[in-house]
């Protein structure tokens, strides 16, 4: 910042203004120091870069700087209009929104956040590239933000008047046989691996590491989620409880640090980056361009089992959660079972999980004892969907020939010429351009199973159900996991909470996609806010029984209060530690995201 320009910023504080113009050189210097952590830039303001550094970096890139529109405009100026129709229909397709560097997969939260663009993005296709921007942002005092896939829920990849480091085009992907980590050779043995640029997709990746290469890699359930965000975050598989979770898969990442330098780091090398980046959250230590995950030897087969009862009286639907749960802990608790059972309301149960390691006689063989008992009870229940157990050849379970020849299991991405691998999960597509009206998480410890506590759980459940419903997802808890997993658990940034963990409960609400100001498609916010009190009121049930439950980073209450110990628990002063190590100055601020305690809401002013 020069003198003039600083002077100018000043003009409207006289008496400031001469003090600085009187200032020694190193108290100059000083002096716009602070000054420039108190505040970053916006459009309009002084020290926003001109048209003319604008186009240096731009050039530096290799042109691959981008000015991003509103991609409301048609919107605004007609609601009503086709261009407008058009544009709503085409962000229920998630491959549109990733090919959209102004857009997120989720479309806003009522009262948290709405997605609009970053004033520029640069479309990364190399670190090289990254480093550019983070050089950039760091010296010209901007808000930078990152996008893999955009699917934060809290909008940690969305900031108006910001620099966007997309990293869409870092889709490379590389299978090793035997992969070493730098610097490692003679402490790591070699072993199988995958090499993943920081914008590929899981459904992708899979594609790659099981279909064609007939391995197993640890990602997550819906295939439009970003690998390196669902790293970042900790990251659970349906089969978390075989295989851990994807953090703690991580082998070796590269990443780009708030200094712009380039930084391959491993259990070898900068080992706490290396851990922070572990489940510390996304857009939080630097900006990811490349994970390389171990890849396992895949089982013969992978299935799912699912069904709905319905109770016809509360008496008999607290009588099936007490069932439920006891067959819970004898029979779930293993490397086979993973995904989830929700409770609704209404006295609703539905079965949809997963397995693995067993064949189909094996899978029906473990619930019929469960069905047995809701049998012979014919006046109180009612199997409202037949119990139904699917297998399916483990290389086949990500193939897009395959699973398009399966009424109503994806959808397909609908442009012309899209990849074939362009699918989704159909239980997964209607997530795609939703607007949040309200989430929540919790670790449920295992002791919760025992019988001395069981009555707790159904009582908590129970009471849940009343007004609202909820998920208790098996794979997102570790309990019952090898120790060889639980132990890699331990040693990533997430909440320790996940290893005693037998589920993480998980609720919410949404709607499809919405936006303010945008007459015939704005929330409802009289029903948004409804839905969220409801929500809130129904985790008290669970807070009740665990009132130091942790949660989730991907997904949980944007409003959350205590989030530090909720997401991390006693990791908390490490990763802030670590943080202060690699990005002193806070350029990498997210919501809720470690030292983000330090800015305002928006990421725009230091506070602390």
């Amino acid at each position: 910042m020069k003198r003039r320009t600083l002077l100018k910023w000043m003009a409207g504080a006289p008496l400031f203004g001469v003090l600085l113009a009187n200032l020694p050189e190193a108290a100059w210097a000083r002096t716009v120091a602070a000054i420039r952590t108190l505040r970053r830039v916006r459009p309009g303001d002084v020290g926003w870069p001109s048209a003319a550094e604008w186009d240096g970096l731009n050039k530096q890139i290799g042109g691959r700087l981008m000015k991003l529109a509103d991609p409301l405009a048609a919107c605004r100026a007609d609601p009503s209009g086709k261009a407008c129709s058009d544009f709503f229909a085409a962000i229920r397709n998630p491959f549109y929104i990733r090919d959209h560097a102004n857009l997120t997969q989720t479309s806003g939260w009522v009262d948290a956040w709405t997605s609009r663009p970053s004033a520029y993005a640069v479309a990364a296709k190399s670190a090289s590239d990254v480093v550019a921007a983070v050089n950039f942002a760091r010296e010209h005092k901007l808000r930078l933000v990152v996008k893999g896939g955009g699917h934060s829920y809290q909008g940690t990849s969305d900031a108006p008047d910001s620099l966007l480091v997309w990293t869409r085009y870092l889709d490379d992907i590389t299978i090793h046989d035997a992969f070493v980590p730098k610097g490692c050779a003679a402490k790591v043995k070699p072993q199988p691996a995958v090499s993943v640029g920081a914008g590929q997709i899981w459904g992708h990746t899979y594609d790659a590491v099981t279909t064609k290469a007939g391995r197993y890699v640890q990602g997550g359930g819906c295939m439009t989620v970003g690998v390196a965000g669902l790293v970042s975050s900790g990251g659970f598989g349906s089969w978390s409880k075989r295989y851990g979770t994807a953090a703690a898969n991580l082998l070796e990442a590269e990443v780009v640090t708030a200094d712009g330098n380039i930084r391959t780091v491993n259990a070898c090398n900068d080992p706490d980056l290396f851990w922070a980046l572990k489940g510390g959250g996304g857009g939080s230590f630097g900006v990811i361009t490349r994970l390389t995950m171990r890849t396992h030897e895949l089982p013969e087969f992978f299935g799912g089992v699912n069904a709905t009862v319905k109770a016809n009286s509360d008496d008999a639907y607290r009588k099936l959660l007490a069932h439920c749960l006891e067959f819970c802990r004898k029979n779930l608790l293993n490397p086979h079972w993973g995904e989830k059972i929700h409770f609704h309301s209404g006295n609703v149960l539905r079965v949809d999980l997963v397995f693995q390691g067993l064949d189909k006689a094996g899978a029906e063989a473990v619930w019929k004892p469960f069905f047995d008992f809701v049998a012979a009870s014919p006046k109180d229940y009612v199997v409202t969907t037949p119990l139904r157990v699917d297998v399916i050849p483990a290389r086949a379970i990500w193939n897009p020939e395959v699973l398009r020849k399966i009424p109503g299991l994806v959808v397909a991405d609908s442009r012309p010429d899209a990849p074939i691998d362009n699918i989704v999960w159909a239980g997964d597509a209607d997530q795609t351009g939703q607007y949040i009206t309200s989430f929540g998480s919790a670790w449920l410890p295992q002791a919760l199973l025992q019988p001395s506590r069981q009555e707790d759980l159904v009582g908590a459940l129970f009471a849940f159900t009343r007004g609202y419903g909820l998920a208790l997802h098996f794979n997102k808890g570790l309990a019952g996991a090898p120790k060889q997993q639980l132990d890699a658990a331990r040693d990533t940034a997430t909440n320790p909470q996940v290893v005693d963990a037998f589920a993480l409960a998980l609720t919410g609400g949404s709607t499809g996609p919405a936006f303010p100001g945008i007459a015939g498609h704005e929330p409802n916010l009289a029903a948004a806010r409804k839905n969220a009190a409801a929500c809130a009121k129904a985790m008290q049930a669970l807070y009740k029984i665990v009132p130091d439950a942790g949660s989730y980073v991907s997904e949980s209450d944007f409003f959350l209060k205590d989030w530090q110990r909720a997401f991390w628990g006693s990791n908390y002063p490490r990763l802030l530690a670590v943080k202060k190590r690699y990005d002193p100055d806070g350029l990498f601020t997210v919501h809720h995201g470690v030292g983000s305690e330090q800015w305002s809401a928006d990421g725009f002013t230091r506070v602390a």
